[in-house]
């Protein structure tokens, strides 16, 4: 019985209903095997989107490639676990809920830490699952049920487990040093929280009054509100303009505060005046050279970058309200010596676009270069493979070039760090909070206030998500990762560190050995590693080619992409799309035109329903289609397409090459199936063979719809339950055999045969449309070909004669290339005989209006290339254009002069 599939293809419901089954039948879920598995193990870190977020297309592109990778996994029969969670995201959320108590007039600091912490959660518990609920409705084949959030009590637990180990081993340590703070946020953050762009500033020259003699030295800066904090000014050994001073001292201008001239390598001969100001509390270069000179630290800043007591009469202003007034006082006073237009890059806070300060401030920090040599040898020595290979070397030279890394953050929402304080100076690191004080007794103690930066703990996850500190089967079965696809953008605030606490933490452990043989990895000598492989995607932009901001304008938001195309219909074209190591261009005709190929499918589906029971005896999803028959050329032509396409795309798969595999799979269905196998069996469906043409084509469609799964997960299983009628041997298609392409079923002579065929149907297709012949009007066509030829189409004659709209088929025995009407291949020449009569003197007048209209757009074409000034300023797309429109009508114009000698007109 033939299935009711609906007259239109509605992606919202049928996207919306198997979204649900797949969630409520726990399809996804993997309950931890038991001892003796043996199955290959595919794992996979979803990189945990910040608990504030939305889906945005950079998330969209990466959820895609992620899924059609795991389903394809999945379907190949390894035990497959896709790990979902979420970030808690410490200064996002903290500015959002502190947003959100700003419209209540409330503000953090009156309500205090314990409750504001109890208010995230409480705003957590409310908005926090937005985005994993998009992923739900996007059918995410995710585990659900390992679901985590990084502030879960295990996940803390093992980040204190992680600090107190770091601290143990030295490479955790507390200092006073110079980090980039944001005034907004009041927190340090690290380098590469910090985007520079370079503006247009000033370069200030100012004297500074050599105490006990008639001289000045001068100074220049950008930041002029920072000298009331210098503690020196500094000279190089070398320059000889300044050895006279060695050794004296300046009038620091404004403060009246004597301070001496060092000589330092700080000082730069070649630039400038040769002295630099020597201001240790508010620059990173002046830090490092106040410790080598042993200098005081002056800092004149809050922590709202507001000038505080040590700025003397400063004090109070904002730091650019300071720089204003410390410019005009050195103007008053004669002592600002110039001013000139000067390219700063200036540094911004990431997450709210606030200019940060280089600030003197206590922190935590990481000692990261002994952490870097295992996280640079893993991927020197291929344990860790990098595609595409220019992220590589990337990575390599910013780890060989590594910093220590600030962890802490003056912030509230977080992993508080485990350390306490003791009135006596003791410092207590713990896993739990200690009752009294190590070295003295005394008790209460006081936990430090700050939390650890974010990445610290999400540079954990491919362990601790797995259990750790315990050793866990599933430690032992799903680490390491087999494989991390993330953007480019995050390579070192979170790969690197992952690789660095995977390499560090994990040392000894050991993947189950047989899981380990039968994944591929038998050759791999560290276990230790987070992932095997990594994948790094490309940025998303406009169909401009422009990076979407919301200050551009040109955000897309996936959501509403897919409420117009459907789901399918997006992934498919961010897979189309998806060529390593390019950026897409993200256009929504592709879009367009991919919700139009489910249509083609749906179509096709309604067909194959109308010509054939639901499911054929025999019937089963496996990976060789034993239910298909190949007993015509285009039974044996189609099966050895879909043989070779099907490893096409399995190759293109294991090589990350998402384009390759979707325009293979789009290829396939729309053109191979579609457009000629269907057609070419519509009269076979009708005749004697119906049966044997229903059971090949049912066959045949069920395991392209396999094929197609894991880039339209929602079309296909739709389709895929109808075919089965309900009766179908697994509870989905994501479940079933991936197809193999097997090289036993690749017939090299049919595809050969049949796209000659092909060849020979357009020809006559062209000829048709060049002449202007009804589709309806059925014709005669002469062929001239070699004798295994003419006997190819002969035992195929039929299939030219319904596919061309040809009634008569003959050979003829000489070249017919030279007549008109007539088309020449290196396999055979066809000639239309075009016997409608037509009156000669109507066909004339329209070959010379059609020709006088070439002609009229040639000359218009022609005069906007000859204009220089066009060429210089049209889009050079529109030049290329134009060019190319005209190459095409001189074709036409020869033609249709051609035509006018042939009917002698």
């Amino acid at each position: 019985m033939p299935h009711d599939l609906s007259k239109a293809y509605e992606p919202g419901e049928i996207e919306k209903r198997w979204a649900e089954y797949w969630i409520r039948e726990k399809l996804f879920s993997v309950p931890t095997p038991p001892p003796g598995e043996t199955r290959p193990v595919f794992t996979l870190l979803l990189p945990p989107p910040n608990v504030t977020g939305r889906l945005h297309m950079g998330h969209m592109l990466n959820q895609t490639q992620m899924d059609i990778i795991v389903r394809w996994h999945r379907m190949r029969g390894f035990l497959t676990l896709w790990l979902p969670g979420t970030d808690h995201a410490g200064i996002a959320t903290q500015m959002m809920v502190e947003r959100q108590l700003a419209k209540e007039g409330k503000k953090r600091r009156d309500m205090g830490r314990e409750k504001f912490v109890e208010r995230v959660w409480e705003w957590k518990r409310e908005y926090g699952g937005a985005i994993l609920d998009q992923m739900k409705r996007l059918g995410a084949s995710v585990d659900w049920d390992r679901e985590y959030f990084t502030m879960d009590e295990n996940l803390s637990r093992a980040v204190r487990e992680v600090f107190v180990r770091l601290y143990e081993e030295g490479l955790i340590y507390r200092g006073k040093y110079i980090v980039n703070w944001c005034p907004r946020c009041a927190t340090a953050i690290s380098d590469l929280e910090v985007k520079h762009e370079d503006v247009q500033g000033k370069l200030y020259e100012v004297r500074y009054p050599v105490v006990g003699m008639d001289e000045f030295i001068t100074v220049a800066t950008t930041r002029p509100e920072t000298m009331l904090g210098d503690v020196a000014v500094a000279v190089n050994q070398k320059d000889e303009r300044y050895r006279h001073l060695h050794g004296k001292k300046v009038l620091l201008p404004l403060m009246q505060r004597e301070i001496p001239i060092v000589v330092d390598e700080l000082a730069n001969p070649e630039f400038g005046t040769g002295a630099v100001k020597v201001t240790p509390a508010h620059d990173p270069n002046d830090f490092l050279a106040g410790m080598r000179q042993n200098l005081p630290q002056i800092d004149v800043m809050d922590e709202h970058a507001s000038m505080n007591q040590n700025a003397g009469p400063y004090a109070g202003l904002d730091r650019f309200e300071a720089r204003k007034r410390v410019l005009d006082d050195l103007r008053a006073q004669n002592l600002l010596a110039g001013e000139k237009d000067y390219t700063i890059s200036l540094g911004k806070c990431d997450r709210c676009g606030t200019i940060a300060e280089p600030r003197l401030s206590m922190q935590w920090f990481i000692s990261i270069k002994p952490l870097a040599e295992r996280a640079i040898e893993v991927v020197e020595n291929g344990e860790i493979t990098i595609v595409p290979d220019n992220y590589r070397q990337i990575y390599l030279n910013w780890m060989r070039n590594i910093h220590d890394w600030c962890i802490s953050r003056q912030l509230w929402w977080g992993h508080q760090i485990p350390a306490w304080y003791c009135e006596c100076g003791e410092i207590m690191v713990a896993r739990e909070a200690p009752e009294k004080c190590t070295k003295c007794g005394k008790s209460p103690l006081r936990q430090e206030l700050d939390v650890l930066d974010t990445w610290f703990s999400s540079g954990l996850l491919p362990f601790t998500s797995l259990g750790w500190p315990e050793k866990t089967r599933d430690e032992e079965v799903f680490y390491p990762n087999a494989l991390m696809i993330t953007g480019f953008d995050i390579i070192f605030f979170w790969l690197a560190r992952m690789i660095m606490f995977g390499c560090h933490f994990m040392q000894g452990h050991g993947q189950d050995a047989a899981i380990r043989q039968a994944s591929g990895f038998g050759q791999r000598k560290d276990d230790s590693v987070p992932f095997r492989n990594v994948y790094i995607h490309a940025l998303v932009r406009d169909a401009d080619r422009q990076k979407m901001s919301k200050t551009k304008g040109n955000v897309i938001d996936p959501m509403d992409i897919i409420e117009r195309f459907g789901t399918d219909a997006t992934r498919f074209t961010l897979a189309a799309m998806a060529a390593p190591g390019t950026d897409i261009a993200f256009n929504e005709s592709r879009t367009e035109g991919y919700r139009a190929f489910a249509n083609k499918i749906w179509n096709a589906a309604r067909f194959m329903f109308m010509n054939a029971d639901r499911i054929q005896t025999g019937l089963r999803p496996d990976a060789e289609i034993a239910a298909f028959k190949a007993v015509t050329l285009e039974d044996r032509w189609i099966l050895s397409r879909f043989n070779r396409v099907t490893k096409d795309i399995n190759e293109a798969f294991q090589d990350f090459r998402f384009h390759e595999a979707a325009n293979r799979i789009y290829d396939f269905f729309w053109g191979d199936f579609c457009d000629w196998y269907i057609e070419l069996i519509k009269s076979r469906l009708a005749g004697e063979e119906a049966q044997l043409a229903c059971a090949n084509l049912v066959a045949l469609f069920e395991a392209s719809l396999r094929l197609l799964h894991p880039v339209m997960p929602f079309i296909s299983e739709e389709i895929w339950q109808a075919v089965y009628d309900g009766r179908a041997p697994l509870k989905s298609i994501a479940l079933a055999e991936y197809p193999q392409g097997h090289e036993s079923q690749i017939d090299l002579a049919a595809e050969t045969d049949m796209a000659i065929l092909q060849d020979l149907i357009v020809s006559v297709r062209n000829l048709r449309a060049e002449l202007k012949i009804e589709q309806k009007q059925r014709i005669a066509v002469e062929i001239y070909a070699d004798a295994a030829i003419r006997k190819l189409m002969e035992e195929n004659r039929g299939a030219v004669e319904k596919l061309a709209s040809v009634d008569t088929l003959r050979f003829a025995p000489e070249p017919l290339a030279k007549l008109p009407g007539s088309r020449s291949t290196a396999r055979f020449d066809v000639h239309v005989v075009y016997e409608q009569k037509v009156d000669l003197a109507v066909e004339c007048e329209r070959l010379k209006k059609d020709l006088e209209k070439i002609e009229k757009e040639m000359s218009g074409a022609r005069q906007q290339l000859g204009n220089e000034s066009f060429v210089a300023k049209a889009p050079a797309e529109v030049v290329e254009g134009r060019r190319k429109r005209l190459a095409e009508l001189e074709v036409l114009q020869q033609k249709a002069k051609n035509k006018l000698v042939e009917l002698k007109c």
